[in-house]
């Protein structure tokens, strides 16, 4: 059945012809975008919605999650802001959770923080493995992903277990965990960092991953300048996340590569670190995206209008490259070019704010804007 949405007052398209339209229609068929365009020149459908002049936009791609774990991690948190430096050692708090908890509590969690995203205008959201460590906690991480989630990550290579050989699990991810996984993922991941995996470990992992034809990410660059944007860009990873700490090198090396730079402003807050470099990044002309980090340690969020409303008080983002960084770029971070645009042939993935402009996203800070939202075109609110 085709819907005519009509009344819209900014049309966001990130489409490069047909731009941001003013009184604009927009027609969904199916789990398409029919046609875009001036309100005036809309075909017929079969039904028709008017959205009394609103802003339109394409729903938010989450392109880094964290959504299958069990456990809180609420402590660490107020501990964090008594003073207490944030470190990757954290994870190993969920881990222990995320290996005692079922698969039904498992599943459970992870639709319920997608059902939460969906409602604010996540339309498309990746996660990540990584809170299971042992190959059939990881193995079972996936397969729930899969059930649930648009994109699926390995991230065996999370964090060396406590008491295990860091050689050895390495070992393990490249071996008989990334065969358990494959079948479930499109992508593999590496948490290139001090305390976690070194550049060498983080080279075995990502060139074991590629050679079983999955595509690379890698997280980089979080805690201090270190190997991990090079590493990204040298293995033609389609993202390198985090980027919280640039060189000059880093940041030419991003801009000259296809390799997009993805910025985590929830989590830079939440461990109250440095807002990584988006302007510079932008300016040197690397591609960039938003994405919420949504895990239970250090960015408990779904909510990308938050990371968008922060880019553009915080990072000195126009609202124009907040979006597009939140939606096109984080297609692009997933390499996918069927969602984060409204065109013809896209997928019907549609945001509708509460508000005649996109830019009352950082002019109405904390305010929940979402007023409709169809992902594949079904009408979720």
């Amino acid at each position: 059945m085709a819907v005519l949405i009509t009344g819209i007052g900014e049309l966001t398209t990130n489409d490069p012809e047909l731009g941001k339209l003013r009184d604009a229609a927009l027609v969904l068929d199916g789990e398409t975008v029919a046609w875009a365009g001036p309100a005036a020149q809309a075909p017929d459908a079969d039904e028709r919605v008017d959205v009394e002049g609103r802003a339109v936009l394409p729903g938010w791609v989450d392109s880094h999650t964290h959504l299958v774990f069990a456990g809180d991690r609420t402590a660490e948190f107020e501990a964090r802001m008594a003073g207490q430096a944030y470190a990757a050692g954290g994870i190993a708090v969920t881990v222990d959770a995320t290996r005692a908890a079922s698969d039904e509590q498992l599943a459970a969690n992870l639709r319920r923080h997608v059902e939460e995203a969906a409602a604010q205008g996540t339309t498309c959201l990746e996660t990540k493995t990584g809170y299971g460590l042992t190959v059939a906690d990881e193995a079972r991480s996936a397969r729930i992903a899969g059930e649930v989630a648009d994109e699926v990550t390995f991230l065996g290579a999370h964090l060396v277990p406590p008491g295990a050989d860091a050689e050895s699990y390495v070992d393990l991810v490249c071996g008989e965990m990334l065969d358990a996984v494959a079948p479930h993922v499109r992508w593999a991941d590496v948490f290139c960092e001090t305390g976690a995996f070194d550049e060498a470990q983080s080279a075995r992992v990502l060139k074991a991953a590629a050679e079983r034809g999955l595509g690379l990410r890698v997280h980089g660059n979080q805690l201090g300048e270190g190997p991990g944007v090079r590493l990204a860009v040298e293995l033609d990873a389609a993202s390198v996340d985090h980027c919280t700490y640039l060189s000059d090198a880093d940041v030419e090396a991003l801009a000259s590569s296809n390799t997009v730079a993805t910025v985590l402003p929830a989590c830079d807050l939440s461990t109250r670190q440095s807002l990584a470099p988006a302007r510079r990044l932008l300016d040197a002309g690397a591609t960039v995206a938003l994405a919420s980090n949504a895990n239970p340690g250090s960015s408990y969020t779904t909510s990308m209008a938050f990371c968008v409303t922060t880019a553009v008080l915080q990072m000195r983002m126009t609202v124009d490259e907040a979006v597009w960084s939140a939606t096109a770029g984080g297609a692009r971070a997933l390499r996918r070019d069927d969602f984060g645009y409204l065109r013809p042939g896209a997928r019907a993935d549609v945001h509708v704010l509460d508000a005649p402009s996109t830019t009352h996203l950082a002019y109405r800070p904390g305010v929940p804007l979402t007023h409709a939202v169809w992902r594949k075109g079904a009408k979720l609110r």
